[in-house]
């Protein structure tokens, strides 16, 4: 599988959740988890499509690092989940719908890019912007 397929998966679970969001954990080309945004059916302002499936990943490993995997998802990291990727150490983020991008069709962002998290934490992360960005934002504009 390649990077539009992991994002593919995330596309489809992101139409399961109650927001457009749909995140994939992969290590060596594996999906190991995926989740999909549940704030609204959770009561919860932290249940974002990333930080599902790292609580969810986590806690099948027993472990809170997540070195050497990659998360797609279908908009970037908010600055919560940016952060979320950080602590865990995840390797790579992979997402389709910038902020900016998601900020220009109106919907609620904090314009705070992941990549600023990042540069201000103590790790390295990749970070692989715009992976079929224009099938993500799809789901915003539907």
């Amino acid at each position: 599988m390649n990077q539009e397929d992991f994002m593919r998966l995330a596309l489809t679970e992101a139409k399961k959740g109650d927001a457009p969001y749909g995140a994939v954990i992969v290590k060596n080309n594996d999906v190991v988890a995926v989740a999909h945004n549940t704030v609204k059916r959770d009561n919860d302002p932290s249940a974002h499509a990333e930080i599902n499936v790292i609580r969810s990943l986590t806690a099948k490993l027993k472990n809170p690092s997540l070195e050497g995997y990659s998360i797609y998802t279908t908009g970037e990291p908010c600055p919560m989940c940016a952060t979320a990727c950080v602590w865990t150490g995840i390797s790579e983020i992979v997402y389709g719908a910038s902020i900016q991008d998601l900020i220009l069709i109106k919907q609620s962002q904090i314009d705070l890019a992941c990549e600023e998290i990042i540069a201000k934490s103590p790790r390295n992360i990749k970070v692989t912007k715009g992976v079929l960005k224009h099938e993500c934002l799809e789901l915003f504009n539907g």
